[in-house]
């Protein structure tokens, strides 16, 4: 079938993906693959089986892994699309030792992935639901060693990934700050190494630490951990004062929360419960075999 991969797949670094994929296969088998000796060497196909609902999310990685391990992968739907459950989603074809040797890595990847692209999913149609004009972002509470599946299944769930690590953005957080002496002292010295080209973002608890921020040159002030009435009320004086400044609001921000945070003022609003508090969609990939139901492999198909 024709390739069902989102159109973000072309921001991956066939590089990347291939040191990632290898490092996932090496870890979960550091040496003997005992069960693929039990299981030999026969071509077999498997069918991977959804089993609640949710965004399909995570193809790239999936077909990364199956093809090092000499498998094809059939998709029977395209990426970012909602699958509902009891659906055969893909068919991957190969020597079953090493359809086997991929299952759990595979699985791993395209459950996480798809959890978190159906919760960017739900928080991105509460935007256009209040036509919010702004972004709704990840932050850098992700996984050590996932975070690529974990950034690229907030873009298929349709909200922003944020900064992808600390040389994506220059963001002066208060511990920053404190260190360097003061707000002013912070931006000056993040513009000597950042030059032109790179944004600054300064973590503001006040009114007057936006200013401050401001007046030095920041591009972006992110304000943490106001209630959302003071959050507005705080927004709307910084635009008046700097029209060009982003302001994000950030900290305590939830799905059951984040309409009350939408406003004509704010531009960003970043969430650490994207990447820290899904729940994974229920994958399975289960052997084909000749008069077996696939959806419910121990019923005996006459």
């Amino acid at each position: 079938m024709a390739n069902k991969r989102s159109e973000f797949a072309f921001l991956l670094h066939p590089l990347t993906l291939h040191q990632h994929v290898q490092h996932w296969l090496a870890e979960d088998s550091p040496s003997f693959d005992y069960g693929g000796f039990v299981v030999g060497e026969t071509e077999e196909t498997a069918v991977l089986l959804c089993k609640s609902k949710g965004v399909l999310a995570g193809v790239p990685f999936f077909d990364a892994i199956f093809d090092e391990l000499g498998c094809k992968v059939e998709w029977m739907f395209c990426e970012g699309m909602l699958v509902e459950p009891a659906t055969i989603v893909a068919k991957v074809t190969g020597k079953v030792n090493k359809i086997l040797l991929g299952e759990r890595v595979a699985l791993n990847c395209i459950t996480r992935a798809s959890g978190i692209a159906t919760k960017a999913r739900n928080v991105a149609r509460l935007k256009q639901e209040h036509s919010w004009h702004g972004e709704i972002a990840g932050t850098r509470k992700t996984t050590p060693g996932f975070r690529i599946v974990e950034k690229y299944a907030l873009l298929i769930g349709g909200v922003s990934t944020h900064r992808y690590d600390l040389s994506s953005m220059i963001m002066l957080k208060d511990n920053h700050i404190w260190s360097a002496g003061n707000v002013k002292c912070a931006v000056e010295e993040a513009r000597k190494v950042g030059g032109f080209f790179i944004k600054i973002e300064v973590e503001c608890r006040s009114v007057d630490e936006a200013k401050e921020a401001a007046i030095e040159g920041a591009d972006i002030v992110m304000l943490d951990n106001f209630e959302p009435g003071a959050l507005h009320g705080a927004a709307a004086a910084l635009k008046k004062e700097f029209p060009h400044l982003l302001i994000e609001g950030s900290g305590g921000i939830k799905m059951d929360n984040v309409i009350q945070y939408f406003g004509p003022d704010i531009d960003v609003i970043s969430m650490g419960s994207l990447t820290q508090g899904y729940e994974t969609v229920n994958f399975s990939l289960k052997i084909l075999k000749e008069g077996h139901d696939p959806l419910n492999p121990t019923v005996t198909v006459e």
